[in-house]
């Protein structure tokens, strides 16, 4: 009992965390801008939803492994994670260039 209420005040922080990321930093939201972003080395941290393709998922690992880069497996699915960003349409990953205000990379980071 106790772990699930740890889980869902993480997954709550998450989900703060990251509409403070909307709402002062900047973010691409997409496969194929997050795969620019992390090519580019513009892109600082990575959040995959849990139902992101493996193929997919394992190429975007794969390129933040090599630019260094910290990924975080989202306990959503794409809509949740869509929600979570305050949009109205899936999100399947998303890279976030500059954090702004919040302190999702340090607290994230941490927590894995």
């Amino acid at each position: 009992m106790v772990a699930t209420k740890k889980t869902k005040k993480a997954h709550e922080n998450i989900n703060s965390k990251l509409a403070l990321v909307m709402k002062s930093g900047k973010y691409t939201l997409g496969y194929k801008t997050t795969i620019k972003s992390i090519r580019t080395n513009k892109g600082k941290f990575i959040i995959i939803a849990n139902n992101c393709p493996p193929l997919r998922r394992s190429e975007i690992e794969y390129y933040a492994m090599l630019a260094k880069v910290g990924v975080h497996h989202f306990n959503g699915n794409n809509v949740d994670l869509g929600t979570a960003c305050g949009k109205y349409y899936r999100v399947s990953c998303l890279s976030i260039v500059d954090p702004g205000d919040s302190d999702i990379i340090k607290t994230v980071s941490g927590d894995q």
